[in-house]
């Protein structure tokens, strides 16, 4: 019975690394073939390292998986943790500069770009990093921070900073990250990367003026 069950590990292991090759190969327009992939990408195979991770992390073998998962990180140029849950489909582009924390989720299909961290912000306990949905997209150099969920298909800009949940199908930009756009609409004319209001510019435009009138008022007496 165990060898059955291992030969069982075995083909769904092999049927999810043939599912997320053709899932590179499709989205990839630099890809050539699946066995350049398979041979040369490092995100695929930082991925496919953790799935073995993974596996010895949740049969207790957790030092020998943080070791393993470390070779990993030295070879790929991403880190992930173990813990982290990560879905089919997943395509790490490029690679290098990749965190993915403890306690992290990744849905399937999602796209992520180098630089990407799924992290913390220090303040929680337990449940301390993102969850994706599926067909998450994450531009390069994004940080999501923070134990709350990014909704299926939306997209979050190169160098967002998110520290809050965005909903399904929507895109967001900025520092912090805001929602322009869901289920295709424009949402806020005002909330794009040119545009965004900024708080200390009032601020000082409002000690300006209070300034002037104070100085009128002075030269009127």
């Amino acid at each position: 019975m165990a060898a059955i069950k291992r030969l069982d590990e075995l083909k769904d292991f092999a049927e999810v690394v043939s599912y997320d090759i053709d899932q590179i190969k499709e989205r990839d327009p630099a890809a050539k073939s699946k066995i350049e992939i398979a041979l040369l990408y490092p995100g695929f195979h930082a991925v496919e390292m953790h799935r073995i991770e993974h596996g010895l992390y949740k049969k207790g073998l957790k030092l020998t998986a943080r070791a393993l998962s470390n070779v990993t990180k030295t070879l790929t140029g991403v880190e992930i943790h173990p813990a982290a849950k990560i879905g089919k489909g997943v395509f790490i582009d490029h690679g290098t500069g990749v965190v993915i924390g403890e306690t992290a989720e990744i849905g399937d299909d999602c796209t992520i770009y180098q630089g990407v961290t799924l992290g913390g912000t220090g303040k929680h306990v337990g449940k301390r990093h993102p969850t994706l949905g599926k067909g998450v997209m994450v531009g390069a150099g994004a940080k999501i921070l923070g134990p709350f969920r990014i909704g299926d298909n939306s997209k979050i800009a190169a160098g967002a900073v998110v520290l809050s949940e965005i909903p399904d199908n929507a895109t967001a930009v900025g520092i912090p990250a805001k929602v322009v756009r869901r289920d295709g609409e424009r949402i806020a004319r005002d909330l794009d990367q040119v545009n965004i209001p900024d708080p200390i510019a009032k601020e000082l435009t409002a000690l300006s003026d209070r300034v002037k009138a104070l100085e009128e008022k002075e030269k009127e007496e």
